[in-house]
């Protein structure tokens, strides 16, 4: 059924039916009576409003597009959650997918949301994609980037300090007395990763300690092959005495390999987390990490989104960088132990 056999069968304007759909009715001074009959009728007939007519009509689908690396992940799913209400109260309906990490697909989907005309882009780029995201600029289409940025494009970014958060946690392992602390990273080029690897070595270097740094393929990082690299590091380099993760999921194979090994963390190995989750403050004993500031930053993205859709002319993209909390738990406090 169309607005137009809605607006016949009552016996009113198709203009009126419109606007009491749109929530217009008190604005045009349309009756509540009237209002009630034609919601009424909308209602028992399950008239359903043709949202691809309307988009054409206005330009607008109320649709936000949000591709995240993984939205399985407790962050992306925490920060989706928390963009997903916010946008719901100002009248946008969120669609969101995964790229896990493969520029292909993250290629695809741009293409895919943009033939669905989104009105606005909250996008984790994949390494590879600065061209598309290029054109969605280039298109006047409003796009806010997060946990990572394309640091050659004009584009408003919300992330977190993660040079300075990684080299306060590495600075606490050290005041902690541990001497040997080894990164265990992504071999990634992306600029967070990049980021964290530098604020560990510059506390490294700051304290005349030796580097160790173990890189696990980006594209290939397996539990099984995470393990295996690990473990290596572990017998090749015997005297490391703590580990710092600079992802939450390659802590968590981690710590699966060491409990197969018998390695007991906070006592014969200290540990610190890039990137906080769950399984951390259960664990026994609790894992020491870096909480990335979810709400904070899912407010942001939002607010920043908002805005440049409401005047996409006038905006003036912007960088927002938020601090990160360190929560110090049992895997990093040797001097505690030892007291």
């Amino acid at each position: 059924m169309s607005i137009k056999e809605v607006a016949s069968a009552l016996q009113i304007s198709t203009a009126t039916v419109s606007y009491i759909l749109n929530g217009k009715a008190k604005e045009k001074r349309i009756s509540p009576e009237l209002t009630q009959r034609v919601t009424a009728f909308i209602e028992e007939n399950n008239f359903r409003p043709n949202h691809l007519a309307k988009s054409l009509r206005t330009g607008k689908t109320n649709v936000i597009g949000l591709i995240v690396e993984d939205i399985a992940d407790p962050f992306f799913a925490s920060v989706a959650g928390h963009i997903e209400n916010v946008a719901y109260e100002n009248g946008y309906k969120i669609i969101y997918s995964s790229t896990k990490n493969d520029p292909k697909k993250a290629k695809e989907l741009i293409d895919t949301f943009r033939d669905r005309n989104v009105d606005g882009y909250i996008i984790t780029p994949t390494e590879g994609i600065d061209k598309e995201i290029k054109h969605l600029i280039d298109s006047k289409l409003p796009v806010v980037l997060f946990d990572r940025n394309c640091n050659d494009l004009d584009v408003s970014y919300v992330g977190m300090n993660n040079f300075e958060s990684s080299y306060q946690a590495a600075k606490y392992l050290i005041s902690q007395g541990y001497n040997n602390i080894a990164f265990i990273t992504l071999d990634s080029v992306q600029p967070q990763m990049i980021d964290r690897l530098l604020g560990y070595e510059r506390a490294i270097y700051e304290n005349r300690l030796t580097s160790y740094v173990k890189k696990v393929e980006y594209r290939a990082a397996k539990e099984h092959l995470i393990m295996a690299e690990i473990e290596n590091m572990l017998k090749t380099e015997p005297h490391v005495d703590a580990l710092f993760f600079a992802t939450n999921y390659l802590a968590i194979t981690g710590i699966e390999l060491l409990n197969r090994m018998g390695v007991k963390i906070g006592e014969e190995l200290g540990m610190m987390v890039f990137d906080d989750n769950d399984l951390f403050r259960i664990h026994q004993p609790s894992i020491s990490a870096i909480a990335q500031p979810i709400q904070e930053m899912s407010q942001q993205l939002i607010n920043d989104l908002l805005e440049h859709m409401q005047d996409t002319n006038e905006y003036a993209n912007r960088t927002t960088i938020l601090p990160a909390h360190l929560i110090i738990r049992d895997s990093s406090s040797k001097m505690r132990k030892n007291a």
